[in-house]
């Protein structure tokens, strides 16, 4: 455990210096969330509905941070570590894949739960937010949303044999699912076509069970997402570590 906090410790001031993850996993969400209640402020979602548009998207905003931590910030850090050699030098010592990859989840997951509190104290306190739905099923569908995505980072990192691969494969992930899972774009405003493949995404999933949980909603389908995202942080976590280069 010694290790593990002070491995976190010195990545999370790495990545305070490099200040990718502070633009983009802490200050985007909150631009996006901004945005939105400028538009829209207390607006209902829907003539009648008991919540308003900004209630509903909250998890989508929540979203924007895991985007920015697993479909980009963890394997782009793995693979340049990768890439000058960081990893092979840590392979002669007692750290594991499995701890390596444990410590940058950990710090990104970090980044999440700072993004989603700065989120809904800004909610709450200039567009009146509230969770008409139950805390605890909102944070349980946030919380597994969060690691599958990062189990997605995870898998890319470990076997990414570079920086440039890495961040191709980050590329094709990162952005389809920024913008069309449902994060920025309402997927109620896309082409049943789309619609039907972007569902396939966990990422998608995961959203659009945030929203239900956070409004209340009945979600009689919340065993489909919830085994699909269990299902992608099995299979990515574990070939993430079998499959690990060290270089």
């Amino acid at each position: 455990m010694k290790r593990f906090l002070i491995l976190l410790k010195n990545e999370g001031r790495l990545s305070l210096r490099d200040m990718n993850m502070p633009i983009f996993a802490l200050a985007m969400p909150l631009i996006i969330l901004t945005v939105l209640g400028m538009l829209y402020g207390r607006a209902e979602a829907a003539p009648g509905a008991p919540y308003t548009f900004l209630e509903r998207s909250f998890g989508a905003v929540c979203a924007v941070s895991m985007c920015a931590g697993g479909l980009m910030g963890l394997p782009m850090v793995v693979s340049d570590y990768r890439e000058r050699k960081i990893l092979k030098r840590f392979r002669v010592t007692p750290m594991s894949p499995a701890l390596l990859l444990a410590v940058e989840v950990a710090m990104y997951m970090l980044y999440c739960a700072a993004s989603l509190a700065l989120c809904a104290v800004a909610a709450v306190c200039f567009w009146g937010v509230r969770l008409p739905g139950h805390p605890a099923a909102f944070l349980g569908a946030w919380l597994l949303t969060m690691v599958s995505t990062l189990s997605i980072g995870m898998l890319v990192g470990g076997v990414a044999k570079d920086s440039r691969q890495a961040g191709v494969i980050a590329s094709i992930l990162y952005f389809p699912m920024l913008v069309f899972s449902g994060t920025t774009l309402p997927l109620e405003v896309m082409p049943e076509a789309m619609r039907a493949v972007m569902r396939v995404f966990p990422l998608t999933q995961g959203i659009e069970l945030m929203k239900r949980t956070f409004v209340g909603m009945q979600a009689p389908d919340a065993l489909l997402p919830v085994a699909v995202m269990l299902m992608v942080t099995a299979v990515c976590s574990g070939l993430s570590v079998r499959f690990f280069r060290w270089e």
